[in-house]
């Protein structure tokens, strides 16, 4: 007799996902096991919050519960603490646990930081929620674009000043050229609405020459690079944490975009240069820049980036919606379906890469 598969759910969400998971497997014409008990995790602190309040422990009895959950586990929705450690404590006691769909697009990151053997990175399965994030991300890359092309800082400095003076030329977006980092879900739905104001998009991808994506005018590879940023009005990352992506836009890069350039970054903090950005806005070599991601994280209160006007900080919250965990449920259940049919899963990370 086949065992029934165990779907643990292993992060705290602010709805039930039992119904849409049996749903899925119904239509794959089998059944599972779900495991679904809230009381073994952290509360959520706001909406999406998959880590929890870290201020919650668990009694020697619900510690004991959580371990026994662990280890029956097939497939996990969520890594657990929404860290690497947490995907460490999951393989380890799981010798069953053959897929984990990561909450966060980044999910690839915390496998690689996880340090995972190689023989359990041989035989596990990690997908990211890549997509999941994509339209409130999207939206404010665009919003961050449009604050400094329409002079945003200079039009709240004046208000404040009560100040009326001369009229002004701002900024379009339409004509506009975007150089785009990164062609994942973010990107592409980026590429999107940078299309629909009529900007010029560059895509930027490890592998030019895989399918076109819609919005973007041309792509290239991380070779050409350097050629484009000259002739760039704006770049904006989406790229994840990588070790080939820390400090990719270096202070050599940075030099390279006019003076009138925007730098949006959705990404990852480390892929850009602090010290190296600090620096090109001192010397007005930018235009501003908008960081929903930075490096380190929080954000030092002594950083220098936190008192200028050229520069927006959003403390990483960018990618959170009410309805994130309604969508984070739709992607699970679609895999599972895929899974449980043979199909091939969708944001699957390759491990040796980090996406």
């Amino acid at each position: 007799m086949v065992a029934m598969t165990t779907v643990s759910v292993c992060v705290p969400l602010s709805l039930d996902p039992t119904a849409a998971i049996t749903a899925a497997a119904a239509r794959a014409g089998t059944t599972v096991e779900v495991r679904y008990e809230p009381s073994l995790v952290p509360p959520q602190r706001f909406p999406a919050d998959h880590a929890g309040d870290p201020g919650w422990r668990r009694s020697a009895d619900t510690t004991a519960r959580w371990n026994r959950l662990l280890a029956g586990t097939d497939i996990s929705l969520g890594v657990p603490g929404d860290a690497p450690a947490g995907l460490l404590a999951l393989v380890s006691t799981a010798p069953t646990v053959a897929w984990v769909q990561g909450t966060a697009a980044g999910a690839g990151e915390q496998a690689r930081r996880a340090g995972l053997a190689a023989e359990i990175a041989a035989r596990l399965v990690v997908t990211s929620a890549a997509g999941v994030h994509a339209t409130p991300l999207a939206e404010f890359a665009v919003f961050g674009l449009l604050a400094f092309a329409k002079d945003l800082d200079r039009l709240l400095r004046q208000q404040r000043a009560a100040q009326w003076p001369g009229r002004w030329p701002m900024r379009q977006l339409r004509g506009s050229r975007v150089l785009l980092l990164g062609l994942g879900g973010v990107g592409r739905e980026v590429a999107r609405l940078c299309a629909a104001f009529g900007a010029e998009v560059t895509g930027v991808r490890r592998n030019p020459g895989g399918p076109a994506v819609p919005g973007v005018d041309r792509t290239i590879g991380l070779a050409d690079l350097d050629a484009a940023l000259p002739g760039s009005d704006a770049i904006i990352v989406t790229l994840p944490g990588t070790p080939e992506t820390v400090g990719l836009l270096n202070a050599d890069r940075l030099a390279r975009l006019p003076s009138h350039a925007i730098l949006v970054n959705v990404g990852r903090g480390t892929v850009v240069d602090t010290g190296a950005l600090v620096a090109a806005l001192d010397a007005g070599r930018l235009r501003g820049a908008v960081l929903d991601v930075t490096e380190p994280e929080p954000l030092p209160a002594a950083s220098p980036l936190w008192q200028r006007d050229d520069v927006l900080i959003s403390p990483h919250t960018a990618a959170l919606g009410t309805d994130e965990d309604d969508r984070l449920v739709e992607l699970f259940a679609d895999n599972l379906y895929r899974w449980l049919t043979g199909q091939p899963l969708r944001n699957v990370v390759d491990l040796a890469v980090g996406y």
